[in-house]
C-alpha cells in the first residue's frame, strides 16, 4: 500500500448545516495532506454530523467542502474518495471478514459487485479474483489480520472488529479517512494498543485522517492538530500543546482539564513587567498584556506543593489547607484552600497534581497546612 500519500488536502469553508434541532455554524477548517487531525468535543457537540457532511451523508445548507482543489460539496458519497469507519464498525454479520473488507471496493466502484462475494469460488473470474486478492492481502497484512479472513464478525473481539472496519475503509485507498469514535467501545488496555496501531498505520500509509473523540488524552496521543468543537461551533484549532497549555476560552480550558479556572476583577501592571490579577483578595502575577474582564487558568501539574514555606523564584506563593485528596493512580490531586490575609473573601481552592511517590513522601492528610507556588508564566489568561 502506497506510503506518504501526497493527496488529501481538505478545506472546509463557512459550512452550515441544519439537522433537526441542531446546527453546524460556519465551520472553517484547513487540514493538510497527510495530517492526523482530531476533532474533539463532548457528546452532542456536532462531531459526527460534521463527519457525515464531509462524507456526503448529510447535506449542508451553505459553504464548501474541497479536497485537493476539487469541490465535493454536491458529489455523491461514493465519488468523494473517502473512507468512513463508524463507532459501531457496521460489519455485515452474515459475511466473512474477507467479504466484509472487499465490499469496501464495491462502495468505490459498483461495477465490481458481481465479483466480490464469489471471490473464493472456483467459478469466479480469475482476473478479478487476482486483483481483489492482491489488494486484500496487502491491506490485511498492514492491519495484521491475515489470520482472520475466514471468520465471521461474531467470532471477533472488539479490537479485531475495529481492524476489519479500518481494512474495509483502507482497501479502496481513500484520499481521506474519517474515524468516528473508533476507540470508544474498547477497554483501556485495548484502547492503548489500537492507538499505537492507528499511528503505525498512518505513518505507513500517510492518508489524511480526521479522527473524532471526546477523550482529550486520546486526542493528545494521536493528533498532529486538534479542533475543539462545541454546540456546532469550532472554538479552537491548534497543536495538542497549544490546546493543552493555552486554551482560548473557559469551555476549552475546562474540557481539557485545566481545573484551576478563575475570573479576574482587576488588572494592575507592575514595574517588573508582570501583571497582577486580583481574585478573592489574592494577587496573582502573570505575563499577560490583556486587560478588561479576564479569565485565567493554572494547570494542576504546574503548581508546586510543599510542607514548608517556599523559598524560590516563583512569583506566586501562598499558604493554605488541604481540603480534598483524590488518588488517580500514578497522580494524586490535592486541593488546597488558600485564604487571603483579609478574611472578608472566601478561600480560593487550588487543585495541585503530584506524583504518587511525592505524595507518599510528604504524607499529606486532609487538614494539613501546606505551601503552594507557581510561576507567572504558568498562568494562562484568556
Amino acid at each position: 500500500m502506497k506510503t506518504n500519500n501526497p493527496h488529501g488536502h481538505v478545506e472546509i469553508d463557512n459550512l452550515q448545516l441544519n439537522f433537526h434541532s441542531f446546527a453546524l455554524k460556519d465551520i472553517n477548517l484547513d487540514i493538510s495532506a497527510g495530517e492526523y487531525f482530531v476533532l474533539l468535543g463532548p457528546t452532542g457537540s456536532g462531531k459526527t454530523v460534521l463527519l457525515e457532511a464531509i462524507a456526503g451523508l448529510q447535506s449542508s445548507q451553505s459553504g464548501r467542502i474541497v479536497i485537493d482543489g476539487q469541490d465535493i460539496t454536491n458529489l455523491v458519497p461514493e465519488k468523494r474518495g473517502i473512507g468512513f469507519v463508524y463507532q459501531d464498525y457496521a460489519l455485515f454479520p452474515h459475511l466473512t471478514v474477507a467479504q466484509n473488507i472487499t465490499l469496501g471496493l464495491a462502495a468505490r466502484n459498483r461495477s465490481h459487485i458481481q465479483h466480490l462475494l464469489p471471490m473464493f469460488s472456483r467459478n469466479g473470474r480469475k482476473d478479478a479474483q487476482r486483483g481483489i486478492k492482491a489488494q486484500l492481502h496487502e491491506t490485511t497484512r498492514l492491519l495484521r489480520i491475515d489470520h482472520l479472513l475466514k471468520r465471521m464478525p461474531e467470532k471477533l473481539s472488539g479490537g479485531e472488529k475495529q481492524r476489519v472496519a479500518l481494512a474495509r475503509a483502507l482497501i479502496v485507498r481513500p484520499r481521506l479517512m474519517l474515524l468516528d469514535e473508533p476507540l470508544s467501545s474498547l477497554d483501556p488496555e485495548r484502547r492503548e494498543v489500537l492507538q499505537r496501531e492507528l499511528l503505525r498505520i498512518h505513518q505507513e500509509v500517510g492518508t489524511t485522517t480526521i479522527h473524532v473523540t471526546h477523550d482529550f488524552e486520546e486526542a493528545i496521543a494521536l493528533g498532529d492538530r486538534i479542533a475543539v468543537i462545541h454546540d456546532g461551533e469550532i472554538l479552537q484549532v491548534g497543536s495538542p500543546e497549544t490546546i493543552f497549555r493555552h486554551p482560548a476560552s473557559e469551555f476549552v480550558a475546562r474540557f481539557v482539564g485545566a481545573r484551576n479556572i478563575f475570573e479576574s476583577k482587576t488588572v494592575q501592571p507592575t514595574m517588573s513587567g508582570t501583571t497582577i490579577l486580583t481574585h478573592n483578595g489574592l494577587n496573582i502575577s502573570t505575563l499577560t498584556s490583556l486587560s478588561g474582564k479576564l479569565h485565567y487558568s493554572i494547570r494542576p501539574e504546574d503548581i508546586i506543593i510543599a510542607r514548608e514555606k517556599l523559598h524560590s523564584s516563583v512569583r506566586n506563593c501562598f499558604e493554605g489547607q488541604v481540603t480534598t485528596i483524590t488518588n488517580k493512580g500514578m497522580l494524586v490531586y490535592v486541593t488546597v484552600d488558600v485564604t487571603p490575609e483579609k478574611n472578608q473573601f472566601p478561600p480560593t481552592p487550588f487543585v495541585c497534581a503530584i506524583t504518587r511517590s511525592s505524595y507518599d513522601e510528604m504524607s499529606l492528610h486532609i487538614g494539613d497546612r501546606v505551601a503552594i507556588g507557581f510561576k507567572a508564566s504558568a498562568v494562562h489568561v484568556f
